[in-house]
C-alpha cells in the first residue's frame, strides 16, 4: 500500500507543480499583457473556480459510481491547459489555460484522496499527510522551475512543463490499475468513528460548518502568499522576479516539510489538536510578518508555512471521520471549497491592492488566523490512540 501512496503523492506533486507554475509567472504574464491586479486576480479566479464548482460534483459522482482512469483523463485536460498557456496571445487565452488545469485538478483531487484513504491501511491521517505533502512539494518546486526555465526564456517555454502532465498520465495509469482491481474484491463496510457515531445530525452539520469557516481562514490567508508574496517582496524590499520567487519557493517548501507532519500527529494525538495548533498557532507570526525587515520576513513566512500546512490534512481527516462512507463527496466539497476561497481571495485581495496598496493587504490578512478560535466549537471525536487511552 506504502507503494501506491508514494505513487499518488508523486503525482500530486506534478500536478501541483504545474499548477504553481500560473501563480508564479504571474510578474511576466502582467508585463506581457499588461494586466492589473484585479485582472490577475481573474486569473486565479478562473482556474480556482472551475476547480472548486465541479470538485464536489466529481466527488459525489463517483461515491456511487469509481472511475479509476479518470485520474489519467483528468491529467490530459491539465496538458492541454499547458499548451494553450505556451502559447496564449490574449488575456482571453490565458484564462482558457487556466479553466483546463483546473479542470484537471478537479477531477484529481477527490478520486486521488479516494485512493489515499484506501492505501491508507486504517492511518488515515498519516495517508493524507503522505499524499498532500506531494502536493505543496510541488507548489514549491513551481515557482523555482519557472524561475529557472520561463521567466528568463519566455512564455512559450512553459510547454516544457507538458513533459510532467505526460509522466503524470503514466504514474496515475498504473494507479488507475490497482484501483480497478480493488474494485472487484469484496469490500467491507466503511468504518464510523466512535465519537462520530453518537453525534446527531445538527451537530455534525455544525461540525462541518465550523470546519468551512476554517477552511475560510487558511485559503484566504494563503491566497494573500501565494499569489501576492513575489510582488510584496518586490515592492517593500526592491527583490528582482527570480529573488522573490526564491523567497516564494522558501515559504512553500516549509510548508511541504509541514504537511508530513500534521497527519501521523492527527493519528497520534487527535485531529482537533492539530486543527488548534494549525490555524490559530500561526497568528503571532502572521501579525508580526507586515512588521517584519527582509530578513524576519523571510524566517517568519517559513514558520508560518511550517504550523499552516498540517491543517488540510486534519480538516480533511477530521471531515471523512464525521461522514464515513462519503469519502468522495467530502473530499470534493473541501478540495472545492479550498479552491474557491483560494480563487476568490485572490479576486477580492487583487481588488483591494489596487484600490489601496499590497502592504495593506498583508496588514489585513494577518488577522485570519484568529479565526481559528471556532476550533473550540468542534466536538471531541476521540479517535487517537492517547484520546483513547485517557477513556481507559
Amino acid at each position: 500500500m506504502l507503494a501506491i501512496l508514494l505513487a499518488i503523492s508523486f503525482s500530486h506533486l506534478l500536478n501541483d507543480t504545474i499548477q504553481s507554475l500560473i501563480p508564479a509567472i504571474y510578474p511576466l504574464l502582467k508585463a506581457s499583457f499588461h494586466l492589473s491586479f484585479v485582472q490577475i486576480g481573474l486569473i486565479t479566479l478562473c482556474f480556482q473556480m472551475t476547480a472548486s464548482i465541479l470538485q464536489p460534483c466529481v466527488g459525489f459522482y463517483t461515491d456511487r459510481r469509481p472511475r479509476p482512469f479518470s485520474l489519467a483523463w483528468g491529467m490530459g485536460l491539465t496538458l492541454g491547459g499547458l499548451t494553450i498557456l505556451a502559447f496564449a496571445g490574449s488575456f482571453g487565452m490565458v484564462l482558457l489555460a487556466a479553466a483546463l488545469v483546473g479542470m484537471g485538478s478537479s477531477i484529481f483531487h477527490p478520486e486521488s484522496s479516494r485512493v489515499a484513504y484506501l492505501a491508507s491501511g486504517g492511518r488515515r491521517g498519516f495517508a493524507q499527510s503522505i499524499f498532500q505533502v506531494g502536493g505543496n512539494a510541488g507548489s514549491s518546486l513551481g515557482p523555482l522551475l519557472a524561475a529557472l526555465v520561463v521567466v528568463p526564456y519566455g512564455q512559450k517555454n512553459v510547454l516544457w512543463f507538458a513533459l510532467l502532465a505526460l509522466l503524470g498520465i503514466a504514474v496515475l495509469w498504473g494507479v488507475g490499475n490497482w484501483y480497478h482491481q480493488g474494485l472487484t474484491k469484496p469490500k467491507s463496510a466503511p468504518s464510523s468513528t466512535a465519537g462520530a457515531a453518537a453525534l446527531p445530525s445538527r451537530r455534525v452539520l455544525f461540525a462541518l460548518l465550523i470546519l468551512g469557516a476554517l477552511i475560510f481562514s487558511k485559503y484566504f490567508y494563503l491566497a494573500s502568499l501565494t499569489s501576492y508574496y513575489t510582488f510584496y517582496m518586490m515592492g517593500k524590499f526592491h527583490l528582482s522576479i527570480q529573488g522573490a520567487q526564491f523567497h516564494l519557493f522558501l515559504f512553500l517548501f516549509a510548508v511541504a516539510v509541514g504537511t508530513i507532519l500534521g497527519g501521523p500527529i492527527g493519528d497520534r494525538f487527535g485531529r482537533k489538536l492539530v486543527i488548534w495548533v494549525s490555524i490559530l498557532g500561526v497568528a503571532p507570526f502572521s501579525l508580526a510578518l507586515p512588521y517584519a525587515n527582509i530578513f524576519w520576513t523571510g524566517v517568519l513566512s517559513i514558520i508560518i508555512g511550517l504550523i499552516l500546512a498540517s491543517a488540510f490534512s486534519a480538516i480533511l481527516v477530521y471531515a471523512q471521520e464525521l461522514l464515513p462512507g462519503r469519502v468522495g463527496l467530502i473530499s470534493g466539497l473541501f478540495f472545492g471549497f479550498a479552491f474557491g476561497m483560494a480563487g476568490i481571495g485572490s479576486a477580492v485581495l487583487g481588488e483591494l491592492a489596487d484600490r489601496t496598496s499590497i502592504g495593506y493587504v498583508f496588514h489585513l490578512c494577518s488577522f485570519l488566523p484568529l479565526i481559528g478560535l471556532l476550533t473550540a466549537f468542534l466536538p471531541n471525536l476521540d479517535t487517537s490512540p492517547v484520546a483513547a487511552a485517557r477513556q481507559v
